[in-house]
């Protein structure tokens, strides 16, 4: 308690004394011995309520002792069972968590992951990828303000995410790499990647890019060679030794009809070579009969531009170019779908164009459109002009029924610069984003589609649409969430498909370690999102027959069914609600391809690289009795006494509320039972 509040209880007694002297004793003719109790009651309750007015604060320290976190990660992928090493995790683990000078030295959490992180999981070995730079990360932002080394249980081979041997500093904690796997190295062929696009058109010819390795010492001849079914389309013979152990193969194949066409990719194995799973590797490419071409019309220059043509060619199925008004005024013919970026009288020729060939547009406005313009346009929308600027943050209307949007909440993304006000559509629209101010909704449309004349438009009011972009990469470590939305408006708008009450959303085809996820939305009569539909899946392998039926869950604006871990082959399947005779079908192709059986040995220099740069120490998972005597013997892990300061107000404390009132209470009654009320 500060001296200035202790001067103040005092000056608060003293008070508090006088007044209730000057009641009871001053010129009164109280009896003697009544008139003391009332004095003193007075006194206290007067006493009581400056102190309240005064508010002093009290501080009480808790002291308490804080063990440091030790965390156990371990690798719960396919490849840690096909490196036969998951009964030697099961013994390790069993080992640790039960080893009682740990647990009196260490609070012990448990995680498994393989694509993700998952708290005390039970250990299956199924997990179809692996990316411990997203569970490393992760693990970092929990434990930040602690001491937390990590035992990181892997065989350190990653199939996504970034290279984890750069993580020491994101993490910020000791690591100490458990290794699991084979550390000879046999003589082996891979396939290391296979790049190739995942569309083609008709008559096109499209380019492979292969690359092959080799480990081992001895010098050997075998041939790449690419399969269509059983007919062999191209080889091509390669050697490898100890000095030259990769090789890149590019050649090219011609698409002579169109759908989905399947392709095995693979170099003949060498004698005795131990792990055949790497030499093969089925791909695909979907054979299309036209491209769609976006024009982004624009007379200034604007980073928006940029990222416009980003998201459209992130689908190899869609082009773009950034032209200026006469410029596609003069090859209008050429393109599918105009986005006219921050119109104005420039643009009135074009408009006039568009109008009269009947073509999809998409405007995006901002501080330098001519809003008066726009009105004379007869596009069916008025803009109330004000004159003056305002930012707008996204707000996601959850019953937009014209086309699937994924699971993405616009909640964190930046401001868009736009005039003050809103639009009036004289044709009906269906908006997407509604604009918010500081969080609350305007009610006023910032992104909305809407049809008239067998023409389809939308409008996106603001600019600044890059930043979308760089917070979807700040969200995610990846534009695809973007992109997809993007393009998916793009495809709305340059296809002549109607609105239904039950969109599906899937692609063609997936590689076998893809997640395979299938999303609907199902509206009512009236085209509102219906959250209580009961949809269900029927899905058959055209090869053997075999039928499945699943049930669709809601999951945020859309329904989904994961279909991850089916086996490789062609499936029809049909999306149906259980009581009305709505129903959606499509195609899927599942390649056979199993990423974490590429691996034959543990990745030991980048877990070696991890420990040492973290601080920790990588051992074999032989050596477990090592690393256990390392942890109890670091000085770096002690038991740290903590204390917590609580500073409590006197306002809080009720009981001095109820004591003020008490002796309220006992002085009245007092005077009342004396007579003197």
């Amino acid at each position: 308690m500060q001296i200035e509040s202790i001067l103040y209880i005092i000056i608060a007694g003293i008070a508090a004394l006088l007044i209730a002297l000057f009641q009871y004793v001053y010129k009164s003719k109280i009896k003697r011995g009544i008139k003391y109790y009332l004095l003193f009651l007075r006194a206290l309750s007067v006493f009581g309520l400056l102190l309240l007015l005064i508010n002093p604060k009290f501080e009480s320290n808790t002291f308490y002792n804080e063990k440091p976190q030790l965390v156990l990660a371990i690798d719960n992928s396919e490849s840690i069972s096909y490196l036969n090493q998951d009964s030697t995790v099961n013994e390790i683990v069993s080992y640790i968590t039960g080893n009682e000078q740990l647990n009196k030295r260490f609070d012990v959490n448990r995680y498994t992951f393989s694509n993700e992180l998952r708290e005390n999981d039970s250990l299956s070995f199924s997990g179809a990828q692996t990316n411990i730079s997203s569970v490393l990360r992760q693990l970092g932002e929990v434990y930040k303000d602690k001491t937390a080394p990590i035992i990181l249980f892997s065989d350190g081979n990653q199939t996504i995410g970034r290279d984890y041997s750069y993580m020491a500093n994101t993490v910020k904690q000791s690591i100490y790499p458990l290794i699991l796997g084979d550390s000879v190295v046999f003589s082996d062929l891979k396939i290391e990647q296979l790049n190739i696009n995942r569309f083609t058109f008709l008559k096109n010819k499209f380019p492979i890019e292969v690359i092959l390795s080799y480990s081992g010492e001895t010098f050997v001849n075998t041939e790449f060679r690419i399969w269509n079914g059983d007919r062999i389309v191209y080889r091509k013979p390669v050697s490898f030794s100890e000095n030259k152990s990769s090789e890149i193969v590019v050649t090219s194949l011609v698409a002579n009809s169109v759908g989905i066409k399947t392709y095995r990719a693979e170099i003949v194995p060498i004698t005795q070579e131990k792990n055949t799973v790497n030499n093969y590797q089925n791909f695909a490419v979907e054979v299309i009969d036209q491209k769609t071409n976006v024009a982004i019309v624009s007379d200034q220059l604007h980073p928006d531009l940029g990222v416009l043509k980003k998201a459209i060619q992130s689908n190899e199925q869609r082009s773009a170019s950034i032209l200026k008004p006469n410029e596609y005024l003069s090859q209008i013919d050429d393109y599918q779908l105009v986005i006219l970026y921050q119109p104005n009288s420039n643009f009135r020729s074009l408009l006039n164009e568009v109008k009269t060939q009947k073509l999809n547009t998409f405007i995006i406005t901002g501080a330098s459109t001519d809003y008066e313009f726009i009105n004379d346009t007869n596009l069916k929308v008025i803009w109330g002009i004000t004159n003056q600027t305002e930012e707008f943050q996204p707000e996601l209307n959850r019953n937009y029924n014209t086309f699937i949007i994924d699971n993405i909440t616009f909640e964190n993304y930046p401001p868009l610069k736009s005039e003050f006000g809103g639009f009036n559509f004289l044709a009906p629209a269906d908006i997407i984003l509604y604009k918010t101010v500081n969080g609350i909704s305007t009610g006023d449309a910032m992104l909305a589609t809407y049809s008239f004349d067998d023409m389809k438009h939308a409008v996106l009011v603001g600019e600044g649409i890059w930043r979308w972009r760089a917070q979807t990469y700040l969200d995610k470590e990846s534009f695809n969430d973007f992109d997809n939305f993007i393009g998916k408006l793009i495809q709305y708008l340059s296809s002549t498909k109607k609105r239904n009450r039950l969109n599906i959303d899937y692609k063609s085809f997936y590689n076998g370690n893809d997640n395979i996820i299938i999303s609907a939305q199902y509206f009512n009569e009236n085209f509102e999102f219906d959250s209580k539909a009961s949809l269900i899946l029927l899905i058959e392998n055209s090869e053997n027959g075999k039928k499945r039926e699943l049930p669709l869950l809601l999951n945020g604006s859309q329904y989904t069914v994961d279909l991850s871990g089916i086996e490789a082959g062609s499936y029809n399947f049909t999306v149906k609600h259980s009581s009305e005779p709505i129903s959606s079908s499509g195609r899927i192709q599942v390649l056979e391809y199993n990423v974490e059986q590429q691996f034959l040995n543990a990745d030991l220099s980048r877990l070696n690289k991890l420990a040492k740069d973290s601080g920790g120490k990588a051992f074999f998972a032989n050596n477990s009795s090592e690393l256990i005597d390392g942890l109890l013997s670091d000085n770096r892990y002690r038991t740290i006494q903590k204390s917590t300061k609580n500073i409590v107000p006197l306002i809080d404390w009720k009981y001095l509320l109820g004591f003020i009132a008490l002796c309220l209470f006992s002085e009245w009654f007092i005077r009342k039972y004396n007579g003197l009320i």
